[in-house]
């Protein structure tokens, strides 16, 4: 909303700089401001595919109509273009923080897709205050901060309603669309878990321990699997049922299962990254301690929590002891991680891809839902479906940008090519 300047009504004068970019651009318009005596009130620059566009917003000290020959001469020495815009009301438009962060992810990202998504904005009433781009590989992400829904509108536009609606056009365009609060909240998360199966690695690990009894177990496991992960079958029985179908295999089918297990693309990148910035780490599965306890301690995991399959005499015995990590389960030892390392669950993230994470994700400071089913997608704050794990940085507003920096500078930077 327009705010007075206070005092005397004093003219703004918003000058506008393009052209390439280059070094000393900035130095040489300044100069030119300092020798007007301006005031600057507010500044913004932007580069894209090496093209400039530097706006600044001044009060002169004198005469604003002077400011067209001396700033245009100096910018034109350099080849640069100036546009100078004069308000004489003394007035300014405030601009607000913005209060969400819309992150659209695309191989690729289509015009029709983008524009798909900034005609949504606009019908709920949503302003798009910047754009940038967090990747480029292994998909196209841009990053909106936007200033949505108008105070007074609540009842027309109640919450949740900007990710709902943003969803489902992404979805018919091709797209993803992840929805998060903008601000501190964002930046400060702090402790992060992740589902194992379908999500850190690839596949269930439950159904390739079945495909050691045979192929008509494989798939009998499988058909339980579908249908607990849709949230169609209680996750407890579905585990009773499947473990019970491994009665009588060798113990050594779990160390050649572990040795098959094979990480989401991205998967890697990502711990990599979180831990970097001081994130804690772990793991929170309906699978099998067993199996992915080789892969915790590769990855630097801080904590593990996973079901134990029980052995005797050197073979399974169709059981799981102790506590079953179930639905309920992994919400309770998300919260049990963050209160270890005094985290609020405000400053957690959980990522997982089936039914029996919805209570975990619903507990989190923010619960990605990734490639996930129906029932997931319905109830996290935001979702995403390619098959790249590392797309979880983007959404944490990390860019590709800063995470290969880093791997460049510990010498482990390398980009895989994509099929």
């Amino acid at each position: 909303m327009p705010t007075d300047l206070p005092g005397p009504a004093r003219p703004t004068v918003l000058v506008t700089v393009t052209g390439p970019d280059r070094p000393g651009v900035s130095s040489v318009l300044f100069t030119a401001l300092t020798a007007a005596g301006v005031e600057l009130l507010d500044l913004e620059q932007v580069v894209v595919n090496g093209r400039l566009t530097l706006g600044a917003l001044v009060v002169p000290d004198g005469d604003p109509e002077d400011l067209q020959d001396s700033v245009g001469s100096a910018m034109d020495s350099i080849g640069m273009a100036v546009h100078i815009e004069i308000q004489r009301d003394g007035r300014q438009d405030a601009r607000p923080p913005s209060t969400h962060v819309v992150t659209v992810l695309g191989r690729p990202i289509t015009a029709r897709a983008f524009g798909a998504i900034a005609a949504e904005l606009a019908a709920v009433g949503a302003n798009i205050d910047s754009i940038r781009r967090v990747a480029d590989y292994p998909v196209t992400g841009l990053e909106l901060l936007v200033s949505p829904v108008p105070e007074g509108d609540a009842d027309a536009y109640p919450p949740g309603t900007l990710r709902r609606r943003l969803v489902r056009v992404a979805r018919q365009a091709g797209v993803d669309v992840a929805v998060s609060r903008a601000g501190l909240a964002r930046r400060s998360k702090r402790l992060i878990v992740f589902d194992v199966d379908s999500t850190l690695i690839q596949g269930e690990v439950i159904e390739m321990l079945a495909a050691r009894a045979g192929a008509d177990t494989e798939a009998e496991v499988r058909r339980v699997t579908e249908e607990a992960m849709a949230g169609h079958l209680d996750f407890t029985e579905s585990l009773t049922r499947r473990v019970a179908a491994l009665k009588g295999l060798p113990a050594s089918v779990v160390d050649e299962v572990a040795a098959e297990i094979e990480l989401t693309p991205g998967a890697r990148t990502t711990i990599r990254t979180l831990r970097r910035l001081g994130y804690r780490c772990g793991v929170v599965s309906g699978g099998f301690t067993q199996v992915i306890a080789g892969l915790a301690g590769e990855l630097k995991l801080d904590f593990v929590a996973a079901n134990q399959l029980e052995i005797a005499d050197g073979l399974l015995t169709g059981r799981v002891v102790g506590e079953v990590v179930d639905r309920a389960g992994k919400a309770v030892a998300l919260r049990r991680f963050a209160d270890a390392h005094e985290i609020p669950l405000e400053q957690t993230v959980a990522v997982g891809d089936g039914a029996n994470d919805i209570d975990m994700l619903s507990t989190a400071g923010l619960g990605v839902a990734f490639n996930a089913k129906q029932a997931l997608r319905e109830i996290a704050d935001t979702s995403v479906s390619v098959p790249y794990l590392d797309v979880v940085l983007f959404v944490l507003g990390i860019t590709r940008h800063e995470v290969e920096a880093a791997d460049a500078a510990e010498g482990v930077l390398r980009r895989v090519p994509l099929a």
